[in-house]
């Protein structure tokens, strides 16, 4: 499996959100799934995808609606 990884600026601008944004959802665990390589942060387009597939919904009511 090949992929590239994605910095958190690379990322933040894929998901047109905030560094800081990521960087409090990665504390918070509200974001991606993330790769730590070293002291580097780095996201894989296909976790980034599916983070945003995650939060996809038809209508206000259905967040926080159980699955």
């Amino acid at each position: 499996m090949s992929s590239e990884l994605f910095t958190v600026s690379e990322a933040a601008r894929w998901a047109k959100v905030s560094e800081s944004f990521l960087n409090k959802a990665r504390l918070t665990g509200g974001g991606p799934k993330f790769v730590r390589l070293g002291r580097s942060i780095r996201y894989r387009i296909e976790d980034l995808e599916s983070w945003a597939k995650a939060g996809a919904a038809g209508s206000t009511s259905e967040y926080g609606a159980p699955a």
